[in-house]
């Protein structure tokens, strides 16, 4: 079986565009954000980078439908229910351990009572780089090859718009590399929301980069140049990482003043 990444094919064709609008979010009496707008623009990566606690990983999940502690508009350029449209990729892999990691691909047919197309799984297996490994158990996997696991699962789904909350953060440098590379090939054509800690994952692999920052939080946008992935070679990539980190300084140093304050 071939894996098509074409933006034509029957994933990439069907991505749009996702609007936000006028999100809130309070906690605990503290309102991280209000009033917030976003874009995620079709058969892009948009990023989110800000400081822990600010409400990146509450506005993913406000996107999936999983925080009814927030509000929001959200809407989508073809008029389409999000509902069965979207897939969620975490930090943490999921992966239940008695089960296999060719049945762990296909555990959405299972859980919806349809026959998995085990070819396709395995073919998915194999293009993570996995192939051999389809009847080992989670714990006979290292980090990096469970998170490939969890990467051919939420590929498995054939969704459109797949959400992703720092999905390669627990992992080692080298092996977080090669996933970033195989989750921009793999996810062409989709409409990717990837929320990270990390700006140079982001300056790889965005086509737009936006910075949470303030109280109430604001989005600011960090203009990124480049065709996805971006080479880690690139001397480009390391001026822009400089800018980007001085950029996210600058947030950090709001937030903190935003503290003090009686």
């Amino acid at each position: 079986m071939t894996l098509n990444n074409d933006t034509s094919g029957p994933i990439g064709g069907l991505a749009p565009t996702v609007f936000v609008r006028n999100a809130q979010l309070a906690y605990h009496d503290i309102l991280l954000f209000r009033d917030l707008s976003l874009d995620l623009a079709a058969k892009e990566w948009t990023c989110l980078l800000g400081p822990s606690g600010i409400g990146k990983t509450s506005l993913l999940r406000l996107i999936a439908g999983l925080a009814s502690e927030a509000k929001a508009k959200i809407s989508v350029s073809d008029h389409m229910s999000l509902q069965g449209r979207v897939s969620y990729m975490a930090q943490q892999d999921l992966l239940l351990p008695w089960l296999s990691a060719l049945s762990n691909v296909t555990i959405g047919a299972k859980f919806r009572g349809t026959s998995p197309n085990r070819g396709e799984a395995m073919a998915l297996l194999q293009a993570v780089g996995l192939a051999g490994w389809e009847e080992s158990l989670p714990h006979q996997l290292s980090g990096g090859m469970r998170q490939r696991v969890a990467l051919a699962r939420t590929l498995m789904e054939k969704r459109p718009i797949v959400l992703m909350d720092e999905p390669f953060a627990s992992i080692d440098t080298i092996t977080r590399l090669e996933l970033q590379t195989l989750a921009a090939n793999l996810l062409h054509g989709c409409t990717v929301f990837l929320v990270t800690h990390d700006p140079f994952e982001a300056l790889r692999l965005a086509h737009k980069i936006f910075i949470l920052k303030g109280r109430p939080a604001q989005l600011e946008l960090f203009q990124v140049k480049g065709n996805v992935p971006r080479q880690i070679d690139d001397p480009e990539l390391s001026n822009q990482h400089a800018l980007l980190l001085n950029q996210l300084s600058q947030g950090r140093t709001t937030l903190k003043e935003q503290r003090r304050l009686p």
